[in-house]
Parts: C-alpha cells; structure tokens; sequence
C-alpha cells in the first residue's frame, strides 16, 4: 500500500477494497514511527486527519468521489490551511493558527483529499538544506547523515519515506527540484503563475511557485490537474483553460529533441552525477529521442542575480513581522521600537536575517540601480538564453543538484557554497519556466541523483510526458529506503 500510486489507491477507494479512514491510519502510524528519527513532519494531528477520512468515505459511498478523495497528502507547512498552526519552519509563526486556508489547501478540500500533516521546511523557504528550520534539520532517509535538500525538505523526506502517498511544496530557486533529486522522488515546479500563491506565504513574490511532489511523474499529472486553476485573490495567477496534465504520458518519444547545455556539464559538477545523467540521456536516444547542442551563456550569472532580487523580495515581504499583529513577539522590551528589534532578532534565524539584510542593501537609496536594476536585466538575458534553446529542442535535460546530497553541518559555515547546490535550478525560476526532476540513479555513496528536465512555457504535460515513458522502462522511482 506505501508503494502504490495515486491512480492505485484510488481505485482502491472506488472499488471499496479499503477505506479513507483506513489509508489514513496507515500513514498516520508510519508517521509515528518514523517521524522522530526524520523530522519530517511539524505538526500531525490525528484528529482533524481521521475527520476529513471519515467525510471522504462519506463522499465515496454516495458516489460522489473525485479521482483524489480519500487519499491523504502532506502539506507543505508554507501553506495557510484553516485551523492548522502554521509555523513556515519559523519560531516567528510558531503559535500563529491560520484563520483561512490557501488556494491550494482549498483545492484538495473541495477534492476530499486528506491532509496528512504540515512538513518541515527551510525558514520561511529560505535555504537548500532543510537546516535552517526552528524546528531542526530533516534528515535525509537514504543516509540519516546526509541534508533532504530545501527548502522542501520535509516533503520529499517524507514521501521518500513512504510517510506519505505525495505531498505539495513550493520552488523559489529549485525547492521542488532539488530535494526530489537528492531523496530520490519525482518533482515538478510549473509554469509560474499556474499555480497560486494565495495563501502561501511570501518569500520572493516573483519566484515563489507552488508544485506537487510524488513518486512518479504520473502522480505529479494527477496533483497537478487538481493544484492548477485561476484565483482572482492572487494577481499573478494565469486564467487559462482547464488541462488534463496526464493527456500525453503514453505517447511515443520519437522525434523527441533534447537539448543539452554545454553549461549544465562545466566545473563543479561531481562526475557520478554526470555519468548518471548522461547514461539517463543516452536511454532516451533508445526510446527515440535525438540530442542537440544549446547553450546557456547567462547561466553562471544566475546565482548573483537571484541572491540580489530574492533578497530584496524577502526584506520586503517579511517586514510585516513585526511583533504587533500576529506570530512572536518578544517578551522583554522597553519601548515600541524595541519590541520591533527584539521580536525580529528572536524570532528569525541566522539565514532569514542574512537575506533581509542583502535584501534591505540592495534596495537602499544609492544601490537600487546599481544591484536591483541591474539583476532585472541580467534576469531578461537569462530568459532570453532559454527562448532561443527551445527554437532548436523540445526540452532541456542536465543534473538537477551538482553533487548528491551533502552530510548534515557540511556547508552550514560557508553560504556561498551552499547557494552553488542550486546553480542548475535557479535560472528556470529567473525565466518563470516549468521544471522537474525524476530519479535517475545513485552516486557513489549511495545517495539518490536527479535528472532535471525543462520544457518550455506551459509545457507541462510533454514533459511529463517525457518523464512518465523513462518511468516506463525504469524502476529507480520505484526504489525504497530502508530505514
């Protein structure tokens, strides 16, 4: 049952060889017990979980299921659901209990789905390590020793854990796409604007991108005809007619072109990485696909650009923090301006103050034309790299993470090597592209690698298409830690 897929469980459900109540429990106890050595999970409440259950198979013997009611999911702890503490992995938001629930949260209500528990997560999504959370580190299932990856940590520990069918998270420089890779799941952060951020709270408004997180790519088509949709609420959200994301998983890959960037395959790149990658490219050539040279020049400007305009987002958006309205604040202070200092210096960690800082830098009288002004240009060449690759390929395949995943404590004295962990997956955010990763092997130390994919604007559903038939003849997503 941990191993079977959505589309199994519910036809699990719909044919009532098992009930939601049922499944429910099943996960609830492999939570329970191996949750305290992963710390996957924030928050877990049997109680509101067994109830949503109990509603489900209410819906399913009236005859009025959808294709995801009954099943349960993990919520990433970013997304405001009602009733719920929601904390972002921050002892800011430690006591904050959200009033309303986020578009997204909305979306697996409306479809019965049940909500397994909030995961753990990089502080306010800030980080590739899953270290930076108050609430302590996830710890990686194939080698307790070694980081998830982040921002989205907690959910891909926990799906690779079997702790949960899937779960959502959200990618603002590769928080989808890294952690799938180095736990071994399958990812995909869409088309930005498809999925909306209602709800989900800020971190780099035109980066954030809400994306499911699954075994399989087949999976990720069903999370996403459901996480997908219009919400007049957020002003970024795209109104675009309804696709069914699975539509194209079983076509044929002949004529396919993968474009491979002489970028993607430079310095810094471990070389178990890049045998595992290239031995996944030459097994397309095998289902039918072609490869071809492109190039991303502007690549390697992709981190400094993103570490001025995240930050500078961040400063803004987490100025709202400040002790008076909701979440922490201070006990000790003599003054209002002191309750602001207290409250923010206690209540952040040490990388969320490092970014508001940059952040509050760059943006100052004197360095906005000189840093912000600048990285928007920069982020135009970047774009524009991808537009002209995508005249010659369908998709762009290379490493989703330079290196497997990394022990925990590595990196936690040196940022700038832990920003290098997202140098593949940071320019598709900068453009606003879809983006994926699916398992594709193991390194040397036995750690999982991804293989990331890019398509196009609005392209989702090819290169589901293009993960599900590697999938097909493959099993490395079907592959368990023992823990």
């Amino acid at each position: 049952m941990f191993n079977s897929s959505l589309k199994e469980l519910s036809a699990l459900l719909s044919g009532r060889k098992t009930s939601s109540v049922e499944l429910t429990q099943e996960f609830l106890k492999r939570i329970d017990a191996k949750n305290p050595e992963l710390n996957a999970f924030i928050t877990v409440d049997h109680d509101k979980s067994l109830a949503q259950a109990r509603a489900a198979d209410t819906l399913i013997s009236a005859g009025k299921a959808q294709p995801l009611t009954g099943i349960p999911f993990a919520q990433k702890d970013i997304f405001c659901a009602k009733d719920w503490i929601t904390t972002c992995g921050s002892r800011m938001l430690s006591n904050f209990v959200s009033p309303y629930d986020a578009h997204v949260i909305e979306r697996f209500n409306a479809a019965g789905a049940v909500n397994l528990g909030k995961t753990n997560m990089d502080e306010f999504a800030m980080g590739s390590s899953n270290e930076t959370s108050h609430y302590g580190p996830v710890r990686n299932p194939w080698d307790k020793k070694a980081v998830p990856g982040g921002s989205s940590g907690g959910s891909a520990a926990a799906v690779a854990a079997r702790m949960a069918p899937a779960a959502t998270g959200t990618d603002t420089g590769g928080s989808i796409r890294q952690p799938a890779a180095l736990c071994g799941i399958s990812g995909i952060k869409p088309t930005y604007g498809l999925v909306s951020r209602y709800g989900m709270i800020a971190f780099a408004s035109s980066l954030d991108q809400g994306g499911p997180m699954a075994k399989s790519a087949e999976d990720l088509a069903w999370m996403l005809n459901l996480m997908v949709g219009f919400d007049a609420r957020d002003s970024t959200s795209l109104d675009r007619p309804f696709e069914d994301y699975s539509r194209d998983l079983d076509l044929p890959l002949a004529g396919l072109r993968i474009g491979i960037p002489s970028e993607y395959f430079a310095q810094g790149l471990s070389s178990d990485v890049e045998r595992v990658v290239l031995e996944a490219i030459r097994f397309y050539e095998k289902l039918g696909a072609t490869v071809v040279d492109v190039s991303l020049p502007n690549t390697k400007l992709s981190i400094p650009v993103y570490y001025v305009l995240a930050p500078a987002e961040a400063s803004s958006n987490l100025s709202r923090y400040d002790g008076v309205r909701y979440g922490y604040r201070s006990p000790e202070y003599s003054d209002l301006t002191e309750m602001y200092e207290n409250s923010r210096a206690e209540g952040f960690g040490a990388e969320v103050k490092r970014r508001i800082m940059v952040g509050t830098y760059v943006l100052s009288h004197g360095y906005y034309d000189a840093y912000y002004i600048q990285a928007q240009k920069l982020r135009r060449l970047i774009a524009r790299d991808f537009s002209e690759s995508f005249e010659k390929c369908d998709v762009i395949m290379g490493p989703t993470s330079p290196s497997t995943a990394f022990d925990i404590g590595e990196k936690g004295d040196d940022p700038v090597q832990m920003y290098l962990s997202d140098i593949y997956t940071i320019a598709v955010n900068l453009a606003g592209l879809p983006g994926m990763s699916i398992p594709a092997g193991f390194g040397a130390n036995g750690r999982p690698i991804g293989l990331q994919i890019i398509g196009n604007y609005f392209s989702e559903a090819k290169m589901l298409n293009v993960a599900h038939q590697y999938q097909k003849s493959t099993d490395w997503h079907r592959q368990m830690p023992s823990i």
